[in-house]
């Protein structure tokens, strides 16, 4: 019986802190500019997960983190923070076949005057 609620499991890695060449002003072309990276990735989850469940059932957090920050080819100027998004994404579709979905938040710290969160949500699924 369909209840309108599906099972789900999603990890999540919170702000992040990289450095990261992106930007599309002459200021921020030459310099790393500092990004806040969250991730969520939702996963095909097991029917059940028991005390002795293996680590393969589901996905480790750090493999999040890597294509976050050391998965990020050094070097690459961004222009569009969208494209950092686009890159972490693929990484993660392509480390583990069971994510069936990726959002990633990026904000732009530079921007930032007085805390606001200024940047950009990217969710896609997997095609």
């Amino acid at each position: 019986m369909q209840t309108g609620f599906d099972d789900f499991l999603t990890l999540e890695v919170n702000n992040l802190h990289v450095d990261v060449l992106t930007g599309i002003y002459s200021e921020e072309t030459h310099l790393p500019q500092p990004l806040r990276i969250s991730i969520r990735a939702r996963l095909r989850i097991a029917d059940h997960y028991e005390p002795e469940t293996p680590l393969t059932a589901s996905k480790n957090y750090m493999d999040l983190k890597h294509a976050a920050s050391t998965a990020l080819p050094e070097g690459v100027h961004f222009t569009l923070i969208e494209a950092v998004a686009d890159h972490i994404i693929d990484t993660i579709f392509l480390q583990d076949d069971k994510v069936s979905h990726v959002e990633v938040k990026i904000v732009k710290l530079a921007l930032s005057e007085r805390g606001e969160e200024i940047g950009i949500t990217l969710g896609r699924g997997r095609r």
